[in-house]
């Protein structure tokens, strides 16, 4: 066994292998879609009633000043707070980005900080392991110090890597979703429909093409109905997208809140405005084809079309010859 993992080829036919699983994944995930939207609409509906428990428990103890947390797991919780890992690993950024990925609550604020504890240490047992036991590949001593503190630094920005590539996945799902339901909003609100009844509806409506924007919308509905202020409600949505579209939407609304302008005027505006920049953002892409397919086109394209095209000289010519 020790023969095997000592093998100069191992690593290279690990990754490989990898390459060739990733492979696979990604091009059997578009032809499996996973139907999530119940899913989420029970999550949204679980963040619903525990925002009507939390505030049923303030209204019950406003003297104490109370507020309903969610428990995280007992064991997460722990050892976050035995090392101290909010101090020294958690950022405002963090959590930030962790509400704009979906990840709401205590416990995915405690399993971020664990896992950047736990990540870094790993890999650097491993990246120890393997170049100063299993294998050396005839590498200086310094150069095998430098390859485990490199793999130590992978392990510390893993999490963070992560974290930013579901906050920009979700994200780039909201926006191509938000002219449209930016559209069903302003019907709904010229019906006669409230901001509470339209958002719910919108957010019904919208999940086929966006997950994530029903499930922040739903959301905001249940907050603008269980707290006090719509304001808050408002506010919460901007910050848990993050994305500049939904901040004008939610000025709009808080200064026809304030000023009593019409919210289906300003809707109208904004909706334009949103599928004039979902047209110029596809135009945009359409104009930088052109130069992304240079480099391909010489590499692969050009090598056969000058041998297709000299060939039958170059044989005339040796026939010639």
């Amino acid at each position: 066994m020790l023969e095997l993992m000592s093998h100069p080829n191992l690593l290279p036919m690990l990754l490989a292998g990898v390459a060739a699983a990733a492979t696979v994944y990604s091009l059997a995930m578009p032809l499996l879609p996973a139907d999530t939207l119940d899913k989420r609409l029970k999550a949204v509906a679980v963040e619903r009633d525990r925002i009507r428990a939390r505030e049923r428990d303030r209204m019950n103890s406003e003297r104490q000043r109370a507020t309903l947390r969610q428990r995280p797991e007992t064991r997460l919780k722990d050892i976050v707070e035995r090392f101290k890992l909010s101090d020294w690993l958690g950022t405002e950024t963090a959590k930030a980005q962790l509400a704009q990925a979906g990840y709401r609550g205590q416990r995915a604020e405690y399993t971020f900080l664990f896992f950047r504890l736990v990540t870094p240490i790993a890999f650097l047992l491993f990246a120890l392991l393997y170049f100063f036991i299993v294998n050396d590949h005839g590498l200086q001593p310094t150069l095998r110090v430098a390859a485990v503190m490199t793999a130590a630094y992978i392990g510390i920005k893993a999490p963070e890597i992560y974290l930013r590539n579901q906050r920009s996945k979700r994200q780039l799902s909201i926006r191509r979703a938000w002219p449209d339901a930016l559209d069903l909003m302003l019907i709904c609100v010229e019906s006669g429909m409230s901001i509470e009844q339209s958002f719910k509806r919108v957010s019904m409506e919208v999940g086929a093409n966006s997950i994530p924007l029903a499930e922040e919308l739903a959301l905001a509905s249940a907050e603008m109905a269980y707290l006090n202020d719509r304001r808050t409600a408002y506010e919460n949505l901007a910050r848990r997208t993050g994305l500049e579209p939904v901040k004008d939407v939610v000025t709009a609304l808080l200064q026809a809140e304030r000023y009593g302008t019409p919210v289906g005027q300003a809707l109208r505006v904004l909706a334009q405005e949103s599928r004039d920049q979902r047209m110029n953002e596809a135009e945009k892409k359409a104009a930088a084809l052109p130069p992304k397919l240079t480099v391909p086109m010489i590499i692969f394209f050009l090598p056969i079309l000058f041998a297709v095209l000299m060939t039958p000289a170059v044989i005339q010519v040796m026939d010639a010859f």
